[in-house]
């Protein structure tokens, strides 16, 4: 009688299919990574450790539910919750007052001191509204008059012995005016700042100037902060700053000192979305300029004659009044640009110098984006000394927590 054996399946080494993940996962858009990563963390026990690693890099906390559900996750006295712990890289912390089981300052401070390895931080504060007082459609600077606690000695030297954050996002939507000033004097290892909500006043008993050098800046204030404060927060930046980001109008006063102070020095340069053409002058100032974006497609021309000799990436809005004809003089003529980017206003794709404009592109072999979704033109991530720590405002996120031999996402850590 004739045996036959089990023909064995070829299986591809686990060393490259983790490899293929971590690729597949690239990039700052991690949204977009969450369905696969779940995906893989239900394939087999093995590819589960790989992918909620992964999906651990970042994490949302709301609540004292979802603090509750993260500590049980990250629990470093098991191999597994040692190793999730360790793959945090970056955090999102909503202290919101005005909500039931808000998360407290005490449980923000103690996941992060859980993570040894965090070196983003993403911290969005809410006031509380007197009873009876909270009306739904209220005006966003009504909201923003809420007051908040400040955070407590108890708060402040539990962050202070926690990891050392190089990126600090904090968005305050209440009148408090001291817990920008408090975060600041925990992490001296600050490089990229992002801060916005209420514009800081610079008060008599502000602390010593800031004294971080800051590598890259984001400002995103309903009113342009003063320059006292920005003198006191650019301390020891002068030098160092390489990347500006202003997502609104700054004043002529506040965009004056900038430029004044860090212009000479900046890389990557994002203004808002119509900067009056009085700036064209101020940003001429910005000699060393790399990248270039701003949404106005009303600037005049010699606002591009200006533009630096070694700029790589330009980003503009086009509208029927755009003085294209220049900006396709600098394409032809500039052998630095590598990239440029178009956000389409209304009329745009109908300038007669559209088609030039393309042609030239393709012919110089410069890469060219053409958008109508704002949200996306605003959204690229800088080209030009990023950081790589970078938070931007993303959506929830719903990591897996492993539980013995299977996996489960019902453990929101969002909640």
């Amino acid at each position: 009688m004739k045996t036959t054996t089990a023909t064995t399946v070829p299986q591809m080494p686990l060393e490259l299919v983790l490899s293929f993940i971590e690729a597949a996962c690239a990039g700052d858009d991690y949204d977009d990574h969450i369905p696969l990563l779940m995906a893989c963390s239900l394939v087999c026990k093995t590819w589960s450790a790989a992918a909620q690693k992964l999906l651990f890099g970042q994490v949302t906390l709301r609540s004292q539910i979802s603090f509750q559900l993260f500590m049980n996750a990250i629990d470093r006295t098991t191999p597994h919750g040692h190793m999730l712990g360790e793959s945090m890289k970056r955090m999102r912390v909503v202290l919101d007052h005005n909500q039931p089981s808000s998360l407290h300052h005490h449980s923000f401070a103690l996941a992060v001191t859980m993570c040894p390895n965090l070196r983003a931080l993403d911290i969005s504060l809410y006031g509380c509204a007197e009873p009876g007082t909270d009306i739904v459609g209220v005006p966003d600077v009504s909201r923003l008059r809420r007051s908040a606690p400040s955070f407590d000695e108890q708060t402040i030297s539990l962050l202070k012995s926690g990891p050392e954050i190089q990126s600090l996002q904090f968005n305050n939507w209440s009148e408090n005016q001291q817990s920008l000033f408090q975060l600041l004097d925990i992490w001296p290892s600050i490089q990229y700042l992002s801060i916005g909500g209420t514009a800081p006043q610079h008060i008599q008993d502000s602390p010593t100037p800031f004294q971080c050098a800051l590598r890259g800046l984001s400002l995103n204030f309903q009113n342009a902060p003063s320059v006292e404060f920005m003198r006191w927060l650019l301390h020891k930046s002068s030098g160092s700053l390489r990347t500006l980001n202003l997502e609104r109008d700054p004043c002529i006063d506040t965009f004056e000192y900038l430029v004044n102070t860090v212009g000479p020095r900046l890389r990557s340069l994002r203004l808002p979305g119509f900067v009056p053409t009085d700036y064209a002058v101020l940003i001429a100032k910005c000699t060393n300029l790399q990248e270039l974006q701003t949404e106005n497609p009303s600037l005049l021309s010699a606002y591009f004659k200006k533009l630096p000799h070694d700029l790589q990436h330009l980003g503009f809005g086009l509208s029927l009044d755009t003085p294209l004809q220049v900006i396709i003089a600098l394409v032809k003529a500039r052998d630095s640009l590598k990239t440029i980017k178009v956000q389409l206003w209304e009329g745009g794709r109908k300038h007669e110098l559209f088609s030039p404009l393309k042609i030239a592109c393709a012919y110089r072999g410069i890469d060219l984006t053409i958008t109508k979704d704002l949200r996306a033109f605003r959204s690229t991530t800088l080209k030009v000394c990023p950081s790589t720590l970078a938070l931007k405002s993303r959506s929830d996120t719903q990591p897996y927590i492993h539980s013995g031999n299977t996996c489960r996402v019902s453990l929101q850590i969002t909640a």
